[in-house]
C-alpha cells in the first residue's frame, strides 16, 4: 500500500492521493466527451466509496487525478468500486483510452504519486 498525504477529519483520517496515467492523444476528444457527463451511477459508486473532491486534469497527453479518500479501509472501498458491474463497463470504455506509465507499481493501472507538500 502507498503512503499518501493525510490528515485527522472526524474519527478517521483524510487521505490525498494523486495518479498519473498517459492518454493516448487519438482519444483525448472521446475521453473529454465521457468525462462532461459522467454517468450518475459512476458519480454515486465513486462517493459510496468514500471518494470525494475528485478530479482529473490532462496536459501535454498526461492524465493526473486528484482525490480525496474519507473512510477507514481505502483497500476495501476500492475493491467495492472495482467489482462494481457499472465501473467495470465505464473502464471497459475508457481504459484502452489510456496508457499506464511503464514504471508504475505492480498491480497498478494509474500510477500513484508520493505527496512532496500540502498547504491547509
Amino acid at each position: 500500500m502507498r503512503t499518501y498525504g493525510s490528515c485527522v477529519w472526524g474519527n478517521f483520517v483524510m487521505q490525498r492521493v494523486g495518479m498519473v496515467i498517459r492518454l493516448k492523444p487519438e482519444c483525448e476528444t472521446l475521453y473529454r466527451h465521457y468525462h462532461a457527463a459522467v454517468w450518475p451511477e459512476g458519480l454515486q459508486k465513486i462517493r459510496e466509496c468514500n471518494i470525494e473532491n475528485y478530479s482529473i486534469f490532462l496536459k501535454n497527453d498526461m492524465l493526473f487525478a486528484y482525490f480525496e479518500y474519507r473512510g477507514d479501509d481505502i483497500k476495501s472501498d476500492l475493491d467495492k468500486m472495482a467489482s462494481d458491474p457499472k465501473t467495470q463497463e465505464w473502464w471497459a470504455i475508457t481504459g484502452p483510452m489510456q496508457e499506464p506509465l511503464p514504471d508504475r507499481k505492480n498491480g497498478e493501472w494509474w500510477a500513484t504519486m508520493d505527496e512532496v507538500f500540502h498547504l491547509d
